[in-house]
């Protein structure tokens, strides 16, 4: 039997990282946790957090605009940029802190302030020279930011996200390149808080939705606030301090300078320096080793993959999950398990929000599974009107046979708690019959839900046909 100087080795301290390392430790203490860049993970140091506080910011700024419309006449709230940057970065820096509070908190096995490299399936080598051996490997090494080339005409004005919350103050006007889950979040935050934004996507989609319905609506709300161009054509160039974008789309052409150019199209695994031509895997077309989601191994090997690495489920909850499931199986292999994942649940925080849970209507139609759609409106919706927040389209999808709930795509207010809601009782397995059976307050958002959980149960054949139009607030609600 070979004497390996660990029993894992964890490639990354970001939180699928971190959550690896605590759960291989239920197993073992010989763990080597490596990671030689900055620590804190993408979510604390320069996704989730500070983007939420850049939004929040954006949205105090936003209704304090819009106050007119319940009577209340609206004064003139002023955008102090170098306190809105002060706070995201005072307050991401708190979320950093206790990231890092965390790792210097772990007891067992050995971190490693150094990258690594593997020379051979069970040998990695570090910046130092030193090689460690492990008798298994997660591979946690998280992902960056994609700039296509194109882009590099923009030199010093080219940006990702992760420069926006450097900033001490904002700037006047960007190009945002990219209508994704960032695009859209940093876009709209970035307008509101009087950056003077346009924003550039390709294919016509909005963010991560696939229903046609749905995107159509929310193509139409965003770009009624800001400059959005779904499917464009565009050339990049310099002058002097300005980034010069000249774009072509189906209403026409423009040019317009800017102070800086956001980089928003997607993020890319960080997998291709970390030589894997050097261990024996079957790699994908990104250069990603082949995986099964369910147990996290790469192929019929001892090294297991998780977190943004894989580039499939680039969220926090998704990445710890992997984390606590490639820990497991890396610390009691060759006892490897596959294990169920949960519903599938995303949220961008734009306003309206966007979520989807379970099935997308894309992945419902590509499976050929027979389904139903349930609809509501949030225009007339009762709870909505009164808040003014009454934009919105909700579509959820129930099977033909059974009246099962398969999933949901929604923009619309307070859709994180509306996608948390059916997401539980997708993963409950319930019908559509039996969530309408679950009580709801009056008046709320989620009345909204339920009007389209009527509508989804007429199509099924399982209930009586609802009221053409209903805002919640009858003897019909």
């Amino acid at each position: 039997m070979t004497n390996y100087e660990f029993d894992v080795a964890i490639l990354g301290a970001g939180t699928a990282g971190m959550s690896a390392y605590r759960e291989a430790g239920k197993y073992t203490n010989r763990i080597a946790l490596i990671d030689g860049g900055d620590l804190g993970t993408t979510c604390a140091r320069v996704g989730c957090m500070p983007s939420k506080l850049l939004i929040a910011a954006a949205d105090a700024k936003h209704h304090a605009d819009h106050t007119g419309q319940f009577g209340v006449v609206p004064g003139e709230p002023k955008v102090d940029g170098k306190a809105v940057m002060a706070r995201v970065r005072a307050e991401r820096d708190r979320f950093v802190g206790f990231v890092l509070d965390a790792v210097e908190g772990f007891d067992t096995g050995e971190i490693i302030r150094e990258h690594g490299k593997f020379v051979d399936d069970h040998t990695l080598q570090l910046t130092s020279g030193r090689k460690v051996t492990a008798r298994t490997i997660i591979i946690a090494t998280g992902s960056r930011p994609n700039v296509p080339p194109p882009f590099e005409a923009a030199g010093d004005r080219l940006i990702v996200n992760d420069d926006v919350f450097e900033w001490d103050d904002l700037p006047k006007s960007v190009a945002v390149f990219g209508a994704g889950v960032i695009g859209l979040e940093l876009g709209q935050a970035l307008h509101r808080l009087g950056v003077r934004v346009r924003l550039f996507g390709r294919d016509n989609l909005v963010g991560p939705l696939s229903d046609p319905a749905i995107r159509e609506y929310a193509a139409r709300t965003f770009a009624a606030e800001f400059p959005a161009h779904w499917h464009a054509d565009a050339q990049i160039s310099r002058d002097g301090d300005a980034v010069v974008v000249k774009w072509k789309d189906e209403r026409g052409e423009g040019e317009e300078r800017f102070d800086y150019l956001l980089a928003a199209t997607g993020r890319r695994a960080n997998v291709d320096n970390i030589g894997l031509e050097n261990a024996r895997l079957d790699r994908d077309a990104r250069g990603a080793p082949v995986y099964d989601p369910l147990s996290l191994r790469a192929g019929d090997s001892h090294i297991f993959i998780a977190g943004d690495a894989t580039v499939d489920l680039p969220l926090l909850h998704e990445a710890a999950d992997e984390g606590r499931l490639a820990g497991e199986n890396a610390a009691r292999f060759p006892d490897a398990y596959r294990r169920a994942r949960r519903t599938g649940l995303g949220v961008v925080f734009s306003d309206p929000q966007i979520a989807l849970v379970g099935e997308s209507h894309k992945a419902l139609m590509e499976k050929g599974v027979l389904f139903e759609t349930g609809v509501i409106s949030f225009e007339d919706q009762g709870r909505a009107r009164v808040m003014g927040v009454n934009k919105g389209l909700l579509h959820v999808y129930g099977e033909a046979e059974t009246g099962r709930l398969l999933g949901a795509e929604m923009i619309g207010p307070q859709a994180e708690h509306l996608a948390h809601l059916l997401a539980w009782s997708i993963a409950g397995n319930i019908t559509a019959g039996d969530a309408l059976e679950r009580p709801f307050y009056h008046p709320v958002i989620e009345e909204g839900l339920r009007s389209a959980l009527r509508d989804l149960n007429n199509k099924l054949g399982f209930g009586p046909n609802p009221p053409l139009r209903c805002i919640d607030c009858g003897p019909g609600a």
